[in-house]
């Protein structure tokens, strides 16, 4: 546990690993992208200023190979759900990115970062391909905590011409007539890792407070990440604080679009409420890994009721003027809350107040619970849209 300190007082700059856009969104995107909403919300609630991207990721084998397979263009794949992913997150209720920067538009900014890493010695060319040599960069694995023999033996970018077996693609050229870019390498498409360097680097420069991603992200995609910025901009850390959600299993296995095993957000909001799918999913540590159960899913409909009466009668007492200060049993809350949420985003137990709140609410007569609420309904206003429940009503 660390203290959380922003590079510039007042400012959080956090930047999270957004889709790519071959394919409509799944539950394992749901659960991340939710709890990075609700981390932006939480930081907004204490009073930080918070610029929060996500990346758009269009220039990726998996959006060409789609367009091969449909006939359209890789640009008409990555726009047809790029517009889908914005919709289902907006329909999630994540609503606090300020926005999303989409790869493609960066292209100019990966090739001066590849260029300067070539020159630098940090990169190499081979016959078709321009490799990140990481030799050359001591510090790789340390996110990870692996060291250099347990990082080769999980080979990546498989390539007899690679000097290490952890080297990491920054460009590959690709045959005449495949889609692709110009480039001082030749006709070809970036490496995945580069594209979100490209970004992060032009809109928060050479260093930033948080980066956000699902845990399989951390290698080797983001220790790509940190050993090409720090490479290039010779600073360090490239990123103050890192955080990785757990993994969304089913059947027992990674819910992923490649493996054919997940469930669409959109099949899943025909069944239930977003605000159903938000406490499931909060109701989780962030950081472990959680088997999708719909049954489970379902049961959180009382809660969300709970919650829901107390808040209709936060908000029949805002109708009533008072000067009064918080009631004891609001002021217990708002503590509760905000202690477990200090706690590395402890979503759980910040529920489990919001529930005892309403459930000594829900219970009280109408006086006892007048009383307890009086001057209450911007407070727990506040911790609803801190949480991203009913942000309509709130």
């Amino acid at each position: 546990m660390e203290v959380f300190t922003p590079i510039t007082e007042g400012l959080v700059k956090m930047f999270v690993c957004g889709p790519t856009v071959y394919d409509y969104l799944h539950l394992g995107h749901a659960r991340t992208y939710i709890f990075y909403d609700v981390v932006a919300r939480y930081l907004r609630y204490l009073g930080y200023k918070v610029t929060f991207i996500m990346n758009i990721t269009d220039i990726d084998d998996k959006v060409f190979e789609k367009a091969k397979r449909e006939g359209g263009s890789a640009s008409e794949i990555a726009s047809k759900y790029k517009r889908a992913c914005i919709e289902d997150l907006k329909r999630l209720g994540v609503d606090t990115v300020t926005f999303f920067a989409q790869a493609s538009t960066y292209l100019p900014q990966m090739i001066q970062q590849i260029r300067t890493l070539l020159e630098k010695g940090y990169a190499y060319k081979t016959s078709n391909s321009v490799y990140f040599d990481t030799s050359k960069f001591p510090c790789f694995g340390a996110l990870s905590h692996q060291s250099r023999a347990e990082l080769a033996l999980r080979r990546i970018d498989l390539d007899p011409e690679k000097k290490n077996p952890t080297d990491f693609l920054l460009w590959r050229n690709v045959v005449e007539g495949e889609e692709g870019f110009d480039s001082p390498f030749g006709w070809g498409r970036p490496g995945w890792h580069i594209e979100d360097t490209a970004i992060s680097i032009t809109q928060f420069g050479k260093s930033y407070d948080v980066h956000g991603g699902a845990a399989e992200l951390i290698y080797p995609h983001h220790e790509a990440e940190i050993a090409q910025a720090e490479a290039y901009t010779g600073h360090k850390p490239f990123v103050r604080y890192w955080m990785h959600t757990g993994l969304l299993k089913i059947g027992g296995e990674k819910m992923a679009k490649s493996s054919g095993n997940y469930i669409t957000i959109r099949d899943v909001l025909e069944r239930c409420s977003p605000d159903i799918l938000r406490l499931y999913f909060l109701s989780t540590k962030y950081r472990r890994n959680l088997v999708f159960n719909e049954e489970k899913m379902m049961q959180m409909e009382s809660g969300l009721k709970s919650i829901e009466k107390f808040w209709d009668r936060c908000r029949k007492s805002a109708l009533v003027e008072s000067k009064d200060e918080l009631s004891p049993r609001i002021k217990a809350l708002v503590q509760e809350f905000t202690t477990s949420m200090n706690q590395d985003f402890n979503t759980p137990v910040a529920l489990k107040a919001l529930y005892e709140a309403a459930e000594f609410i829900n219970t009280s007569s109408n006086l006892e619970a007048e009383e307890a609420l009086k001057n209450s309904y911007q407070t727990v206003a506040s911790i609803l849209k801190a949480l991203g429940l009913f942000s309509v009503k709130s």
